[in-house]
């Protein structure tokens, strides 16, 4: 499972460091006052999770798309809270709570140890973006650790277009606008972001100026691999997602052996949950998560 190249992810300064820090924790709080942070231990470095909730049954486990991080989730935590134990993964290479310290050779093999680490079986895993492409890799590994699999208009099923980079360079420039231009913009480039919370959108805009990533764009996975799946398994699409072309991105979905539910979810971007976080919330909810093998 291809992903990263040899290298660390670094911040160009402390001074960059701490500030990402306190806009962080600032972030942080739109989340339960009774999260718990939870650091675990793997061959890559510390990572950090998230937890809130009790419920019973089936754990949700979060993880979310390139330059985000746990905050990112505040808008389903609670809902989903009420009903399961939730936690929530800072990508150790990705600007967060965790502290990478070695090449992330295999994704998988770190977000395995994760689940491990959290004593974590029978996993309903939930992936945006990157983050999709990471929980679709893990469920092609075939981890026993899985038995629901939701994937949020996730990477690995197409190339990225460079209709997407340009939209992000657009985005960013986007940012700089009125902020009465802000809500026309986002319309006009299917961009939530521009309208978000601006505690949310602090240490995003702060990783993306002075963190240096070191990992590869996420690999396409094959036909075969997307077949040889037997995790239960949902995707939710973005109508107007930039970096999938909708239809196309459902065609090759509906190749994944154990696809229960499909669907592109019309006038939505690439940032589903943070447009549709009840949507989004009640699919995760709803999921029946039985292993293929189980359903009769």
């Amino acid at each position: 499972m291809s992903g990263s190249r040899g290298g660390i992810g670094r911040f160009t300064s402390e001074e960059a460091r701490q500030a990402f820090g306190v806009a962080y924790e600032r972030a942080m709080t739109l989340w339960p006052d009774d999260r718990e942070a939870l650091d675990i231990d793997t061959s890559y470095g510390v990572t950090r999770v998230y937890r809130h909730g009790a419920g019973q049954g089936r754990p949700i486990v979060l993880v979310h798309g390139h330059g985000g991080n746990a905050s990112t989730w505040y808008g389903l935590v609670s809902r989903l809270g009420r009903h399961r134990s939730v936690y929530a993964i800072d990508t150790i290479t990705d600007p967060g709570g965790s502290v990478q310290t070695a090449p992330l050779t295999d994704p998988g093999a770190w977000l395995e140890e994760v689940l491990a680490g959290l004593h974590l079986d029978d996993v309903h895993l939930v992936g945006h973006s990157y983050g999709g492409w990471l929980a679709l890799g893990l469920a092609v590994r075939g981890s026993g650790r899985l038995s629901a699999l939701t994937l949020v208009d996730p990477g690995g099923l197409q190339r990225i277009p460079a209709r997407f980079l340009l939209g992000l360079f657009a985005s960013l420039l986007a940012t700089q606008a009125p902020a009465s231009w802000k809500p026309r913009l986002a319309r006009l480039l299917a961009d939530a972001g521009l309208v978000e919370r601006p505690e949310i959108m602090a240490p995003v805009l702060l990783g993306v100026r002075s963190f240096r990533p070191n990992r590869t764009p996420a690999r396409t996975y094959t036909d075969e691999e997307l077949r040889a799946v037997t995790v239960a398994t949902q995707v939710i699409l973005g109508g107007r997602s930039r970096m999938l072309r909708p239809a196309s991105a459902l065609a090759r979905a509906r190749l994944i052996g154990s696809l229960r539910r499909a669907e592109v979810v019309p006038g939505v971007g690439h940032g589903v949950p943070q447009e549709v976080p009840e949507l989004v919330s009640e699919r995760v909810l709803d999921f029946g998560g039985a292993r293929l093998e189980e359903t009769p």
